[in-house]
């Protein structure tokens, strides 16, 4: 089921390939790739079901949870085995229940995000190990410490296994529903974005289609790793669906230009004060401009009317997310454009009028804690985050920043001496910068100086001084190094520079694709001897 799933994404994806490159190939600016021959490898985006998801919230229903909640609303399948888990006996469903009164808090919603959490972290049955290092689980799965060998044991012994097997085709029919919908939201968002997933990323979007957690969207963003769970296909909630694919698609962005987002940092400041910003946005610039870049591009997508947009626009204000607005106003540019959000984001950073937006918000009245709703409602719970923390090797110099800032810029307008001048002004204070020494190679790229980038490139790629710590910087160094290979003529070091770009833990998807292409590329070629 996940295989016919991700074969409609694909199907999606390459309706969006031609429809985006389309009018460049009309000007004869692009030509439309040949049709491949081979088949199209899967997608990182699935909708499936999930053994270990399904066995955690038995052993939850056979604990007692919701026990005297009215079944009256829930998913039949739901209902039924609630009361087939509750007259369960054993050995080891008494250490289920035993374990759950030990570590049950008052609030319901907070209990069952713990067992959502582990459910996704878990490896397959039978043992349901959980499958990242202790030192980047979320507390709420430290808190469940001991629970895997507890789940085997009532596995085994209620055998779950075959129970999930005989509800497949519940499920099955469960998540063909659930296909037309995700997939026309994955069209529309790349479509917007101009971006093609890259099935070698070790980057995943999965929706776990689970009818006992309830009627609850559950989102849970785990470093590389974004999951939703849903209850079922009767009431798909499609914008939070929508909401969560375009952090996938959108978190890496400020992530990969820290220092281009640092000049705007006064504007976070000020909304950092905001009552109802959600508290994990409060600490984290990057993943609060992500946030606001989503809430940007949703008003983009949705048909609203101008005066939907506008009071869309104000609540955002109230509630602390003020770049909404400037990065709503700079997507028209965007959309008049050609490069991918990808290429395009720095630009759409610097477009932000930090004056204008800095005396704009001094009137903006914050908006009161309050929200009227009840934070024991396990149905308020909509979206968990969990950031495993991403290398930058920027310093915290907001003179060296700008430096960097600047030099990207004159990058970007094709103007390498100037660039020149503001990475070596970072050089000269931090002789060892990394983002600074990629400037260079890229100056020595637009200079046509073959043995100058292959020396800065180099440099970045082997020895004391690589770029280890910038995913970003190390992926792009090996893929520029490899191209100068090629034209040397030097296959066998490219291949040897591809593939080391390929295996980049946190690789850009853009680098990763370059990369991809360029090894294809090269495995076609002949060698050539050059006198």
């Amino acid at each position: 089921m996940t295989k016919q799933f991700q074969r409609m994404v694909l199907a999606w994806l390459c309706a969006a390939a031609v429809f985006l490159l389309g009018p460049l190939a009309a000007k004869g600016q692009m030509p439309l790739p040949p049709a491949p021959r081979r088949t199209a490898p899967t997608t990182n985006i699935t909708v499936d079901g999930s053994e270990a998801m399904f066995t955690t919230m038995c052993a939850l229903l056979a604990a007692g949870f919701e026990s005297n909640v009215s079944a009256a609303n829930w998913h039949p399948l739901r209902a039924r085995l609630r009361e087939q888990m509750q007259h369960q006996q054993g050995p080891a469903v008494d250490a289920v229940r035993a374990f759950y009164k030990e570590h049950v808090v008052r609030d319901s919603g907070a209990t069952l995000s713990r067992y959502i959490w582990f459910g996704l972290l878990s490896g397959p049955a039978p043992k349901f190990l959980i499958t990242l290092r202790r030192d980047d689980l979320p507390t709420e799965v430290l808190a469940l410490d001991g629970f895997s060998e507890i789940l085997s044991n009532y596995y085994e012994e209620q055998k779950i296994g075959r129970l999930w097997r005989d509800l497949q085709p519940i499920y099955n029919r469960e998540i063909e529903k659930v296909h037309d919908p995700v997939a026309q939201i994955v069209f529309v968002t790349t479509g917007y974005l101009r971006q093609l997933q890259d099935p070698t990323t070790p980057r995943t979007f999965t929706i776990i289609l689970e009818p006992l957690v309830g009627r609850i969207t559950n989102v849970r963003n785990s470093g590389e790793h974004y999951s939703i769970v849903l209850s079922g296909s009767d009431d798909i909630p499609t914008d939070i669906v929508r909401h969560a694919f375009l952090h996938f698609l959108l978190d890496p962005l400020p992530q990969q230009y820290p220092h281009v987002l640092a000049v705007k940092r006064q504007l976070y400041e000020k909304a950092a004060q905001a009552p109802r910003l959600a508290p994990d946005l409060k600490d984290d610039f990057s993943s609060y401009f992500a946030e606001c870049l989503v809430r940007a591009v949703e008003l983009k997508l949705k048909r609203l009317s101008p005066g939907e947009r506008d009071a869309a626009m104000d609540r955002d204000d109230r509630d602390g997310y003020l770049l909404v607005r400037p990065i709503f106003l700079g997507l028209a540019k965007y959309e008049s454009s050609e490069p991918s959000m990808a290429l395009y984001f720095p630009d759409l950073v610097r477009g932000i009028n930090l004056p204008a937006e800095a005396k704009r918000i001094e009137g903006i009245q914050f908006a009161s804690a309050d929200r009227g709703q009840n934070a024991d409602d396990p149905a308020s719970e909509e979206v968990t985050r969990h950031k495993v923390a991403q290398p930058t090797t920027v310093p915290n110099d907001a003179d060296a920043i700008a430096a960097l800032t600047d030099g990207e810029r004159r990058i970007a307008e094709k103007n390498p001496r100037a660039a020149e001048l503001s990475f070596q002004k970072v050089l000269a204070r931090y002789p060892d910068q990394i983002r600074a020494w990629y400037g260079l190679g890229l100056v020595a790229l637009l200079d046509h100086d073959g043995p100058r980038a292959k020396e800065v490139f180099g440099r970045l790629t082997t020895g004391e001084h690589a770029a280890t710590e910038d995913p970003m910087v190390l992926t792009w160094s090996h893929v520029y190094l490899a191209r100068i290979y090629d034209d040397e003529g030097r296959q066998g070091l490219a291949k040897s520079e591809f593939q080391a770009a390929l295996a980049v833990p946190g690789g850009p998807g853009l680098a990763r694709q370059a990369a991809q292409k360029g090894l294809e590329a090269v495995n076609l070629e002949k060698p050539v001897e050059r006198p």
